[in-house]
């Protein structure tokens, strides 16, 4: 997969020696892949001061100087998995906007956990629509957690409730909180996903532990509106990207972290149980720059 295999870094590059006006082509295809007006003239001036004029070797050598970039920038928002559950019980929100494949992604970071040995339940908090209920149910089964839910409709706050009540009192390490695929920009929605946080603090002020949002890498620059609308109700403390094994350009990643500088735990690769990967800035930026 490559991330960014609808531009042509190799066909740009293939000339001898680096000039101006490559350099604005160069910028051109960064702004397209979605790493936003800011990084990508940061990344041009380091690349025109570092190799306009000179005499290039091959290809490769452009990749690596510009996957090094790229790592460097990524790095510092690197998180663990193992960061995610230093309390007993760690109680984790996950929030995300319909279609990013957020249920799918507790399934898969459920998996993980439990085959570390985690005792696991999940919540179904998306009380609005009966197959998130069942998406969710299904995959307590097949990895073994424990799974809290009420009547369609039920009011999404009192889940969260039960769900953090039920991991105390039962001694589980983590309790996953599937919440509704909220549109950011429907005030009546938005309320209900604050109330979750509304009533978990009241069991403890410390709840939740964890605030996850789930981005799909394909939104491109609409997801920094999401982050953005998010961070308004509620203190996100990591991303997970899905859908990365599509078209998508990948860049995005890069303007979320200058903007917000939010932790990056995890990116979704795939359909598969196992399709979700611990991020890592320098393997992911090898494969932005078609630098297999």
């Amino acid at each position: 997969m490559k991330f960014f295999e609808n531009l042509n870094f190799s066909e740009l590059f293939s000339k001898k020696k680096i000039d101006n006006n490559l350099l604005d082509k160069f910028e051109e295809l960064l702004i397209e892949s979605d790493v936003g007006t800011e990084i990508a003239s940061e990344l041009k001036e380091k690349f025109k001061k570092e190799k306009i004029g000179k005499e290039i070797k091959d290809e490769k050598e452009i990749f690596e100087f510009l996957g090094n970039q790229i790592s460097k920038i990524l790095e510092p928002h690197e998180r663990k998995f193992d960061d995610l559950n230093k309390n007993s019980p760690t109680i984790i929100v996950v929030a995300g906007v319909n279609g990013v494949g957020k249920t799918t992604t507790i399934g898969k970071l459920g998996r993980l956990f439990k085959n570390s040995g985690k005792k696991i339940v999940f919540g179904a908090a998306d009380t609005f629509r009966a197959a998130a209920i069942d998406q969710l149910e299904l995959w307590s089964k097949k990895i073994g957690a424990e799974f809290i839910k009420s009547d369609l409709g039920t009011d999404p706050a009192s889940v969260g409730y039960k769900t953090a009540k039920f991991a105390e009192e039962n001694k589980l390490d983590i309790a996953f909180i599937d919440t509704a695929g909220r549109l950011q920009n429907k005030k009546n929605l938005m309320e209900e996903y604050k109330k979750i946080f509304t009533v978990l603090k009241k069991i403890n002020p410390e709840y939740p532990h964890e605030t996850i949002l789930v981005l799909d890498a394909t939104t491109g620059q609409n997801a920094i509106n999401q982050v953005e609308e998010f961070k308004k109700i509620s203190n996100l403390t990591g991303l997970i990207i899905t859908k990365m094994d599509t078209s998508a350009k990948g860049g995005i990643l890069l303007a979320i972290s200058k903007k917000f500088g939010l932790p990056i735990i995890a990116i979704g690769m795939g359909e598969k149980d196992t399709d979700l990967y611990p991020f890592s800035s320098n393997n992911f930026s090898k494969i932005l720059v078609n630098n297999k």
